[in-house]
């Protein structure tokens, strides 16, 4: 008997197992799009699995019961599903994921120079994958950005349309724009070359706001903006994306994917955008969006080596033609007094290049040069300037017990000519600025606990005109639980100014360019905090909350002031200090009925106190939103995207007190929609509307440009010290000044694309 109950219960084991042959099955993916490798895993047991090469996946011998089923991959937001399931039952279920803007284990680069999970990253990292992108199609980088909550292309002239990018409140001239982690995007580049990179191309975008000197130098002050291009080996073999406009813009994107023998592979976009309507809604004999004609060319070659070391070449090449100014202008009228218009061609090419050296530690070279070209004319001013800049660095990656170690060296080398007087000598004759700028930088990434860690960050620049620049920079992250992340980083930041390169209104309308003293250069140190939260729920719903708040403090800023006398820009020291703090939040949701809410708020406070006044900067929203909201139509293969952003009043610079134009702008409103058919396997179609509102920032004005009708100021008087007068011509007493700009002249407009994908 006591042999027999050993038996038993064996048996009862036995039939205990061979009972729990429920099977759930299916496959992984995005609209008709298989998921491969993706991870499938039921919560609160040890089940789980992934997807195989075709997107299918099974989960086996599971007991009968409800589940949680959370299914995740690699640039898509995780999904909760629940299900039942009976005894001996076989359940089929294909698991939908959507495409995601900012997800949470993508592999980022930009907060340590290396590649980390975003979660283990202990600084910040904000990650845009192209589905975001899509959901408003631009023409342009620079466009593209306006719907990421903190981050605002800001339009400097009415007439050629050019601009930089704000991070947080803070001047374009602050944010470091790299291409693959490459400082290749300044000076020049950073006002007329945003508009050039290949959309199709781009892998995602990734953005650190705050400080981030320590690793990628001076530039770094409030933030970069990082483009990192796709691996020609995880390619599509084709991708094509083209759409044009109701206002007869054009824009044309294509990839190819090709190999090159068996150890090399090709990948090559190329970027066509032509607009050439002269419109001029709001009669002001001006053109309300700059005409251009661009194309770029961009290729990337990746070489297969032992031990998969890395080793890859790439290039660009970028030619536009872009004008604006009185619509009866042709280009006999180049560069001279009768007809105005601002006519700008760039050339510009850039190499870069990332070499793994064949040795056992981990060493990377990485290598860039530029070369910009510009032929410019505002009026009668030619500006002819030209850019060349080389980049190397060699960095070393060492774990040691837990100590994350990266050490590296770099050299910067930077020639800037042109026809102005910011590189001619007392004489006259030609002196271009040559700045050499050699520096090292350490950083140790501390393994604190599982949840705790630290990096500290020092690096040393010798500027050959400036002398020492030291950046430090520390960062602490504490990971709460798993659903709970805390951040908090700190640093300095160094900047040298190059009025022409950074400030447009230089060399556009009649302003004389003053600056009255030596400038120095600007120093800054800057503090910030980020939590992140995330929700999962029962019915299979996502949510994550990311919220920041920061201070920025100058020591030194050169601030123009466009205040003091309406025909001067001064330029001068800080007499004082200044300040940029704010808070900011990220909303990010994922319905189980479909719907996807992607929204985010920033308050900002910034100012200056110069001779013990506080001043507002010009062209500084204090608050700004953005959102988009996605919705799929499974049994229609619809999906809709309404995308926005709303902006509060910012201070505009005015040419006097008898200016009629309003000294601060309304809240504004850009708002889109876009309808996505994706029934074709291969094929997408979308159209919408860009702008519903139709709104446009002369609305409510009596004009934008001022003196538009006599831009040469021939007509304009003035008294014997040579302020303006008011004349029967010129009753406000105005020179021509197309300033007055801090959002686009274009109105409601409706476009049609599609998109083609062949792997």
């Amino acid at each position: 008997m006591r042999l027999l109950l050993p038996c038993f219960v064996l048996m009862g084991c036995l039939n205990t197992v061979l009972a729990q042959t429920s099977i759930i099955q299916g496959m992984v993916k995005s609209g008709k799009k298989p998921i491969v490798f993706a991870s499938i895993a039921v919560l609160n047991s040890r089940f789980g699995t992934s997807s195989d090469s075709d997107g299918h996946y099974q989960l086996e011998k599971l007991p009968a019961g409800k589940y949680i089923l959370m299914v995740s991959a690699m640039g898509y937001s995780p999904v909760n599903k629940n299900i039942t399931i009976d005894e001996n039952q076989v359940l089929n279920i294909d698991l939908e994921l959507l495409e995601a803007s900012s997800v949470i284990n993508e592999v980022v680069v930009s907060g340590t120079m290396k590649e980390v999970s975003r979660l283990a990253s202990p600084v910040p990292v904000e990650v845009y994958s192209p589905a975001f992108f899509r959901k408003n199609p631009s023409t342009s980088i620079f466009d593209a950005l306006q719907n990421v909550n903190g981050v605002r292309p800001q339009l400097n002239c009415n007439v050629c349309n050019t601009g930089d990018i704000h991070i947080n409140g803070l001047e374009g001239a602050y944010t470091m724009i790299l291409i693959d982690g490459m400082p290749i995007v300044s000076g020049l580049s950073s006002v007329y070359g945003l508009s050039g990179i290949p959309n199709s191309l781009i892998e995602q975008v990734e953005i650190v706001k705050g400080p981030a000197s320590s690793l990628y130098g001076s530039e770094a002050v409030g933030g970069l903006i990082n483009i990192i291009t796709k691996k020609p080996e995880n390619a599509p073999a084709l991708v094509a994306d083209v759409f044009s406009t109701s206002w007869g813009e054009i824009n044309t994107d294509l990839g190819i994917k090709l190999k090159a023998g068996k150890r090399a592979d090709i990948l090559t976009g190329i970027n066509y955008f032509n607009y050439t309507n002269k419109i001029d809604h709001n009669g002001d004999n001006f053109t309300d969006v700059a005409l251009q004609d661009r194309i770029s060319v961009f290729q990337k070659w990746s070489f297969k080596r032992k031990e998969n070391r890395l080793f890859s070449l790439a290039g660009r090449y970028n030619y536009e033609d872009r004008w604006g100014g009185d619509i009866s202008w042709d280009r006999s009228y180049r560069a001279g007094s009768e007809r105005y218009a601002e006519s700008i061609y760039t050339n510009r090419w850039e190499l870069l290049g990332n070499y793994q050296l064949p040795v056992n530690e981990p060493v990377m070279l990485a290598l860039s040069l530029n070369d910009h070209a510009q032929n410019s004319v505002y009026g009668n001013t030619l500006y002819h300037a030209r850019q060349k800049i080389a980049f190397g660095q060699l960095s070393w990656d060492r774990k040691v017990n837990s100590h994350d170690l990266l050490l590296g060296t770099a050299l910067r080398y930077t020639f800037y000519n042109d026809n102005s007087p910011a590189t001619a000598l007392i004489n006259g004759s030609d002196k271009p600025d040559q700045v050499w700028l050699p520096g090292i930088f350490i950083q140790d990434e501390i393994t604190l606990s599982q949840t705790h860690k630290m990096l500290l960050g020092l690096r040393y620049d010798y500027n050959s005109v400036h002398k020492h620049i030291l950046t430090p920079r520390i960062a602490y992250k504490w990971n709460i639980n798993e659903n709970n992340v805390l951040r908090i980083n700190a640093g300095t930041g160094f900047r040298v100014v190059s009025l022409f390169t950074e400030e447009h209104a230089a060399l556009t309308g009649s302003r004389e360019v003053i600056v009255n003293q030596k400038l120095e250069p600007e120093r800054s140190y800057n503090a910030n905090v980020n939590f992140n939260k995330k929700f999962y729920f029962k019915n299979g719903s996502f949510m994550s909350l990311d919220a920041s708040a920061w201070y920025t403090h100058f020591n030194n800023q050169i601030i123009p002031d466009y205040l003091t006398n309406p025909d001067q820009i001064i330029y001068s020291n800080l007499n004082g200090y200044a300040v940029s703090k704010g808070i900011s939040a990220n909303l990010d949701m994922d319905l189980d009925n479909g719907i996807k809410i992607l929204a985010g708020i920033s308050l900002l406070d910034v100012f200056s106190k110069q001779n013990n006044k506080f001043v507002r900067p010009l062209l500084t929203e204090k608050w700004t939103g953005t959102w988009g909201i996605s919705y799929k139509l499974n049994r229609t293969n619809l999906n809709m995207d309404y995308t926005g952003n709303i902006y509060g009043p910012m201070r505009l610079p005015l040419l006097g007190d008898s200016d009629p134009r309003s000294e601060y702008s309304p809240v504004w409103s850009l708002q889109n929609i876009q309808l996505t058919y994706g029934g074709f396997q291969k094929l997408e179609i979308y159209a919408g509307m860009k702008n519903l509102l139709n709104w446009k920032p002369g609305r409510n004005e009596p004009f934008l440009i001022a003196n538009s009708r006599d831009p040469f100021d021939k007509n304009v008087k003035r008294d014997a010290s040579g302020t303006v007068i008011s004349s029967s011509e010129n009753p406000y007493a105005l020179s021509f000044d197309p300033g007055y700009v801090y959002a686009p002249n274009q109105g409601i407009r409706a476009f049609l694309g599609f998109r083609y994908t062949l792997r």
